[in-house]
């Protein structure tokens, strides 16, 4: 008879008091200080008129971000490129590169004026502005 041992994804939990349950946790505190991926956080309010957008979206170029307004779906992406080097003297310590996108798609209650909407990019803000474009008058249909 040969000795088979079954895999078991869960043999690291088995014992958390084991020397090798806290060997995977050791860089957890070092994952704390690096910074995350980009996000794309966003304010949506409305008046009667109007809905106004902003998005933090930080150091990021104009000419990267990109907004599509589709009837009542809006969608807003950029490209990020992000680099950081640390020096101590001549030596480089750590260099850490991010590139890649983000985006952030949402649907409003109702249609855009796309022919209206305005869009402005300052200090890492974008705001828009999209007016709403009214579709006429509710209708109630009669049922016979």
């Amino acid at each position: 008879m040969s000795n088979l041992a079954r895999f078991n994804p869960f043999h690291e939990l088995r014992d958390p008091f084991s020397d090798d349950f806290f060997k995977g946790f050791a860089m957890r505190p070092m994952y704390r200080l690096m910074e995350g991926e980009p996000q794309m956080r966003l304010d949506l309010t409305e008046d009667e008129k109007n809905f106004f957008v902003k998005a933090e979206i930080p150091g990021v170029k104009k000419e990267d971000i990109k907004v599509s307004v589709d009837g009542n779906q809006v969608c807003l992406s950029a490209e990020v490129k992000k680099e950081k080097e640390e020096k101590q003297g001549s030596k480089i310590i750590r260099s850490e590169r991010f590139f890649g996108s983000i985006s952030r798609t949402f649907t409003l209650d109702e249609s855009v004026d796309q022919a209206a909407a305005l869009a402005k990019y300052e200090d890492g803000v974008l705001q828009l502005t999209l007016p709403k474009k009214h579709n006429g008058q509710s209708h109630i249909l009669k049922i016979s």
